[in-house]
């Protein structure tokens, strides 16, 4: 059995994060609140910012405020409601050419229907999570794409609108995705500022995931000294060998 409270410190700590790990796992338990919410959320994506501090048992009918949440996640007994609040929300966006019907039949949906989603800080999470949410910020991104390229074979798709499409990304593919968010999302969620990225980890694989993110965190870390002596030595008007950069690193 995986220890997820170590996993949790070795990922912050090889990328510096400054957010906890997300462990989000699907459910057939009632959605009923493990830790009582403070407020209602606008969208669904803000239970990913809760999750990173304390855990959270969703049902639908804590989603009942983003109708693509609960289309995307594929959540089980949804109001009579949310069609008729999908189908308007997409009519204003393919109103504004944001989206066409082409994209939206091509956004993911989580092939399995479930009536829960639990949302916790990684660190506590006692059973395999079906997706792991990090942000991370553009040098941590660059280690996160090295090493999960490593894991998944391929390099991970940068996803676009909606943020919450990458969950069902990684959960019916198995594989690592980034998402830049949407604009919905960015102001949603404090956490997501411009120099942030959204990535999904399948939970399966999160022992692998960690150990090429350690591997990869170390070489940039040292490469970027390479590189700096490097740059400052033929800035000044010298004209090292490769050697000579490597022995200056000491």
């Amino acid at each position: 059995m995986s220890d997820y409270m170590e996993l949790a410190d070795e990922l912050t700590k090889a990328l510096n994060l400054t957010v906890a790990p997300v462990a989000i796992r699907f459910v057939e338990r009632d959605g009923e609140d493990v830790a009582e919410m403070d407020s209602p959320v606008s969208a669904g994506c803000q239970f990913w910012e809760r999750g990173a501090q304390k855990t959270v048992l969703t049902g639908t009918r804590h989603h009942a405020n983003c109708a693509v949440g609960i289309h995307t996640h594929n959540l089980a007994d949804a109001p009579d409601s949310q069609s008729s609040e999908l189908m308007e929300v997409l009519a204003a966006m393919k109103g504004l050419d944001y989206v066409r019907d082409e994209e939206v039949a091509a956004i993911p949906v989580r092939q399995q229907s479930s009536k829960s989603v639990l949302y916790e800080p990684l660190s506590q999470a006692t059973e395999q999570p079906d997706v792991v949410m990090l942000f991370a910020h553009s040098a941590q991104s660059l280690v996160l794409s090295e090493a999960l390229h490593r894991v998944d074979g391929q390099v991970p798709p940068a996803m676009g609108r909606p943020a919450c499409a990458v969950v069902p990304q990684v959960s019916n593919t198995g594989l690592s995705a980034m998402s830049l968010g949407c604009c919905g999302a960015r102001v949603y969620l404090d956490a997501l500022t411009d120099d942030i990225a959204l990535w999904g980890l399948a939970g399966d694989k999160l022992e692998q995931y960690v150990s090429e993110i350690k591997i990869m965190s170390a070489g940039n870390e040292i490469l970027t000294k390479f590189h700096d002596l490097r740059r400052q030595d033929i800035e000044a008007g010298k004209l090292p060998t490769v050697q000579d950069s490597l022995a200056r690193l000491g």
